[in-house]
């Protein structure tokens, strides 16, 4: 013990797990309820099925939304979205309009209620499963049922679709930021050498 202290510093127990995606969370069932919240606390549960969950404090009004109606969208957000993320975390829902006050666009779900965001690159349709209370947040745990990619992210040639380019933001202790460079693909430790680096 006394040799790791030498070289680490204790805190408290604390959400120190980054980074994270800040994403912004569609929900509502028509246009007079549309919402969004800005969430970091979100993540993927499961691959089969497709799984994930949303984390949000009880007394915001989107908690209230997604409990009514069950449904709701993750829309990954982008440098260029910045402002409006930030903007849609530190404002209330019953207070304003976010959409019409951040110049967003809403667009209506393929198999939910919920609102798509238009200017996000993806966007996962999602179904509640069960709300798990855990403290100060409780977990939407949510089944994934579609996903929707803006097809200016998507190879002419290829068909396939490259998020890198929408300069994806993601959340680090109380900062915002672009992700950077690539390294390289899933699996390259193991690649054979010679083989074509690809992205």
């Amino acid at each position: 013990m006394e040799e790791t202290l030498k070289t680490k510093q204790c805190f408290k127990p604390g959400t120190m797990i980054y980074p994270l995606p800040a994403v912004l969370v569609g929900c509502g069932a028509n246009p007079e309820d549309y919402n969004l919240i800005t969430v970091a606390w979100t993540g993927i549960l499961s691959s089969e099925p497709p799984m994930c969950y949303v984390s949000i404090r009880p007394e915001r009004h989107s908690y209230e939304l997604i409990k009514k109606y069950g449904e709701f969208t993750i829309n990954l957000s982008t440098a260029s979205l910045a402002k409006a993320t930030d903007w849609c975390g530190v404002k209330s829902g019953r207070d304003f309009d976010k959409f019409k006050e951040c110049k967003l666009s809403p667009l209506p779900g393929i198999k939910v209620k919920a609102p798509v965001l238009a200017q996000s690159p993806l966007t996962m349709e999602c179904k509640v499963r069960q709300c798990l209370p855990l403290g100060s947040h409780h977990a939407f745990i949510a089944d994934i049922v579609n996903v929707l990619a803006d097809k200016k992210y998507l190879d002419k040639e290829s068909g396939k679709f490259d998020l890198a380019k929408s300069n994806l933001l993601v959340y680090a202790h109380g900062f915002y930021f672009e992700t950077g460079d690539y390294i390289d693909h899933f699996g390259f430790s193991v690649r054979k050498k010679g083989s074509r680096k690809s992205r």
